[in-house]
This record gives C-alpha cells, sequence and structure tokens, in this order.
C-alpha cells in the first residue's frame, strides 16, 4: 500500500473522525530512502497546527541530542512515526496517552516503505514497549540505561520534552554516556 493510500485510509477510519472532520491530517514522515526512523510518542499541539513533526521545543531539544539540524530532522535521510498520528488531547499530566490501534495497525503498511533503515531510534515508553516488547526492562530508566543490547536495530532514549528534565537530573548517564554514544552512531549511518 502506498503511503497517500496509508493516509486515505487513516482519514476515513472512523476512529479518526473527530480529526477528520475538523481536516486535520496523519502526521507521519516517511521516505523510501530513508537511513534512520524515529518512533516518537504523538504529535502535540502546535505539531497538529503545523502538521511538522518535532516543531516544537522537543524539537530543538532532539536534533541537539542527534547531532544534526532542523532541516536534516525533516530531510529524506530520516522517517519519523509515532505510536499516534494525531494529537490525542490534554490529560491530568501533560497529554493523553496514543491511541493502541495506531501503532497496531498502520505501522506495519508504512514499514513496508522502509527498506534502508539503518537504525531505529525509540522515543520514550509507549514506543519502547511496543517494538522491544518482552525485551523492555522494568521501566523506561532501566531500558535507556541498557542501550548497546538493542544495537544495531534499535536504540532507545528519553523524550526530549523538558517535563524529563528533573529525570535527566537523576539520571546522568543519559548525558554522560547515552547521548555521545547515539551521536556518534548518527554520523556513521547519514
Amino acid at each position: 500500500m502506498k503511503v497517500e493510500e496509508i493516509k486515505e485510509k487513516l482519514r476515513k477510519d472512523e476512529r479518526n473522525k473527530s480529526y477528520s472532520l475538523r481536516a486535520i491530517d496523519p502526521i507521519f514522515q516517511v521516505h523510501k530512502q530513508s537511513k534512520l526512523l524515529i518512533i516518537g510518542q504523538a504529535p502535540g499541539l502546535k505539531v497538529e497546527q503545523t502538521g511538522i513533526l518535532f516543531n516544537d521545543k522537543s524539537g530543538e531539544r532532539l536534533v541537539d541530542w542527534l547531532g544534526i539540524d532542523m532541516k536534516r530532522l525533516h530531510g529524506p535521510e530520516i522517517s519519523i512515526l509515532s505510536m499516534d498520528f494525531y494529537y490525542p488531547g490534554k490529560g491530568k499530566a501533560g497529554d493523553k496517552a496514543p491511541r493502541r490501534f495506531i501503532a497496531r495497525e498502520y505501522h506495519p503498511y508504512l514499514l513496508d516503505e522502509l527498506n534502508n533503515i539503518k537504525l531505529t531510534i525509540l522515543i520514550g515508553a509507549y514506543s519502547q514497549r511496543f517494538y522491544l516488547k518482552e525485551k523492555f526492562k522494568k521501566n523506561l530508566t532501566e531500558t535507556v540505561r541498557a542501550y548497546k543490547q538493542y544495537l544495531p536495530e534499535y536504540f532507545p532514549i528519553v523524550h526530549p520534552s523538558s517535563l524529563n528534565n528533573r529525570w535527566m537530573a537523576k539520571n546522568p548517564f543519559f548525558e554522560e554516556e547515552v547521548l555521545p554514544a547515539l551521536k556518534i552512531i548518527i554520523k556513521k549511518i547519514l
């Protein structure tokens, strides 16, 4: 199934009706020639409004972590999927969780389009639990700490949101060990 057909299927899916009625398209970035795949949580409100993934403070932090710039993030070398292709709305503490059916039903179609991926970066626990399955450790911290165990296929990281500043302060290994390793791998791939 081609990318435009997948988008049309998403638009017609009854579970996405509230978005379609407001003319909000599914938000993802897929390029057949991509070498790097990023799988995040779900678009935020600003991303929903612009239709551009990581077009916010989290995106600024993410490109810094990857050692690239925004132009490259949105270029043909990188594809970006989320566990939900729509903004799920506000919850009690941040945004609501991504709806599970999107990744389960729609990711396989899009992954079929990506035959050159050298590394998949899994951002946050939702994508890590889904893709790592029983290899996911007892929590996100332990999974990110064990990043070497998932190479060369996956690289788990915490979400680049400022909401994770406290987590980063409590887990200095992330900035001291994980991010430098990630930048080296990204540089080799791109």
